[in-house]
């Protein structure tokens, strides 16, 4: 039987038996124990599956990828240490010095930097694009060696959604995987796989744990794009992995060749794995994320109609407002609601934002977005102050806007903390 995706928020990865703990256990071990050398050598020969040391998997971490496979519609999953690791990851796995990738400029400004700036410097060119521009547009930037297409389903911090099927055609017609960060909306508002996606990445530190108690990332593969229809542009799948005797990830491993070649080559040298204790408190999250996003969605709409009636406020983006530039697309994408951040815009610009996050009560300033508790911050001072004043129109950050997380409180509460901190302008 296929159950709903808040079904699988409790259920989904994990499967006790008769006399298992009903929780998933803890494996805090950095490695396991066998009887036979030969055993041992078969494992790290890729010649048999199991465990031998964290660095590489963990039951724990296995389990709670197993259930964000299954509730985003994927074939094989694993988790990171962050959500920039996930990130880095899913780009890394396919690209190599004087490789060259396409990305919205739009995508959360950490993520920016990686790609524009650290990324750059191991030989891998990014070429960031306006992700409103048409496909015929999308289509001159593509090159050669163009190895992927990366966009984020609900930008951070301008909340615009991204139109996947757009960005699915324009990939495959050129031969690449379309990687989606989904984030911001989770599996519960929106499964970008069913849409085109070949990749999703995540960072399990928002809305998935839900407390601001862990980080995390994850990766999951569809298992839907054709590496070795591509094999020329994809050498590191569909070439010989000397360092495991000459493996070939695509045809050894078929549908679950991507997530093989990252934890194999990408986990075993660069480290990033989540702890343990981590994805267990990741675990803990997701059981209620189906509830939590319901109730981030309606306060945050709440929130949103009332930013509207306000005369010291300029502007709103929230995608689930019917006059939003977004919404036909959210509507079309994410039809249980965005998430629970919004935008806005002061009249007074950066100095009335300032003044106004100033005087908030219990809506605190932080630099974490989408848990339990309302929360805010002005991304050109803050998360974006590292991009020039072009990168920043570029990404569409206004020096007025604010990104507001909206969290599980009364909604009158926030209602009237905005309010009250509004009139102080």
């Amino acid at each position: 039987m296929d159950y709903s995706n808040e079904t699988k928020c409790l259920h989904a990865g994990y499967h006790p038996g008769n006399g298992e703990p009903r929780q998933i256990p803890i494996y805090q071990s950095t490695t396991w124990v066998y009887e036979s050398s030969e055993e041992m050598g078969m494992l790290f020969d890729l010649e048999k599956s199991g465990y031998f040391y964290t660095r590489l998997q963990n039951p724990t971490n296995d389990f709670v990828a197993a259930k964000l496979t299954e509730m985003e519609g994927g074939v094989a999953g694993m988790l990171t240490s962050s959500g920039q690791a996930a990130n880095f990851f899913a780009l890394f796995n396919i690209c190599e010095a004087g490789d060259h990738f396409i990305a919205s400029s739009s995508i959360y400004g950490g993520t920016y930097n990686l790609f524009g700036t650290t990324m750059k410097k191991m030989g891998i060119e990014v070429t960031f694009i306006d992700q409103n521009i048409s496909e015929e547009e999308m289509d001159s930037y593509f090159r050669p060696n163009t190895k992927a297409l990366f966009g984020e389903t609900i930008t951070n911090p301008t909340v615009n959604v991204l139109d996947f099927e757009k960005f699915a055609r324009v990939a495959h017609k050129h031969g690449v995987p379309f990687i989606v960060d989904n984030t911001f909306a989770t599996p519960i508002n929106c499964q970008p796989i069913k849409y085109g996606a070949d990749i999703v990445t995540h960072s399990t530190t928002k809305y998935m744990d839900g407390h601001g108690i862990h980080v995390g990332g994850a990766i999951i593969d569809s298992g839907n794009f054709d590496w070795m229809a591509h094999k020329d542009k994809y050498p590191g799948l569909c070439a010989p992995d000397e360092s495991y005797h000459g493996i070939v990830y695509a045809e050894r491993f078929g549908k679950g060749a991507y997530i093989t070649k990252a934890t194999t080559q990408l986990m075993r040298d660069l480290g990033s794995i989540q702890a343990p204790q981590n994805a267990f408190y990741l675990n803990a999250g997701l059981e209620s994320l189906g509830a939590r996003m319901a109730r981030h969605c309606s306060n945050a709409k709440a929130v949103a109609e009332f930013l509207k009636t306000r005369p010291e406020v300029e502007w709103v983006n929230y995608s689930d407002l019917e006059d939003d530039a977004s919404h036909e697309l959210q509507q079309k994408y994410l039809k249980k609601g965005s998430c629970g951040v919004l935008a806005f815009g002061l009249k007074g610009g950066r100095e009335a934002a300032i003044k106004f996050m100033d005087s908030l009560k219990f809506v605190t300033i932080v630099t974490h977005v989408a848990d339990a508790k309302t929360c805010l911050l002005h991304p050109a001072s803050h998360t974006h102050r590292q991009m020039s004043e072009e990168q920043l129109r570029e990404a569409g950050v206004n020096p007025d806007l604010i990104r507001l997380s909206v969290g599980l409180e009364d909604p009158e509460d926030i209602l009237n903390d905005l309010k009250q901190a509004l009139e102080q302008l």
